[in-house]
């Protein structure tokens, strides 16, 4: 078992799938009340934050980016053209395809690993720091922040739907 993978893969898969769902509530909400799916996408939780749809997408490339540095192996490149739920639903869909693809066995040195940012160019983290101090609470935040912004409209969802079916065991 490699951790780096562990805690990154799989939680990517299970709270994409959780966004996917509540991205669905969402447009059924808004069909429901008549509310526009561009005023909703376009909310805000602070006018100097990203609107639901950009959280969407940074949460998806957060998934796509993390996945790909730690395996070491080229990400696919999307581009933030979405404007609708479905929109947004399919690039959720062509995220899991592609961290779905990268194997366990491609992180196998991704705790050593020297992670170079863009907009970092000349720092580095290793894989572990990159994972526990970058990755991770950015996922989180881009995650809970499109959330927030759903349920902030309206839209009947609960912490159920943003951990998506916790695997609790009968004792």
């Amino acid at each position: 078992m490699n951790d780096i993978y562990t805690y990154t893969v799989p939680l990517f898969i299970k709270t994409l799938g959780g966004l996917k769902n509540v991205l669905a509530k969402a447009e059924a909400f808004a069909k429901e009340k008549g509310m526009s799916e561009e005023t909703l996408l376009a909310d805000q939780l602070a006018p100097d934050m990203f609107p639901l749809s950009r959280q969407v997408q940074m949460a998806c490339d957060n998934a796509k980016g993390a996945t790909a540095r730690l395996a070491g192996v080229e990400a696919p490149k999307f581009e933030d053209t979405e404007k609708t739920f479905a929109e947004l639903q399919t690039r959720i869909d062509k995220t899991l395809e592609f961290v779905q693809s990268v194997p366990e066995s491609a992180f196998a040195h991704a705790a050593d690993r020297k992670i170079v940012l863009p907009y970092f160019a000349d720092k580095y983290l290793t894989g572990f720091d990159y994972t526990r101090e970058y990755v991770l609470p950015n996922f989180f935040f881009h995650t809970v922040t499109a959330y927030a912004l759903i349920r902030k409209n309206g839209v009947n969802i609960g912490k159920a739907d943003y951990t998506n079916n916790v695997n609790f065991r009968d004792l």
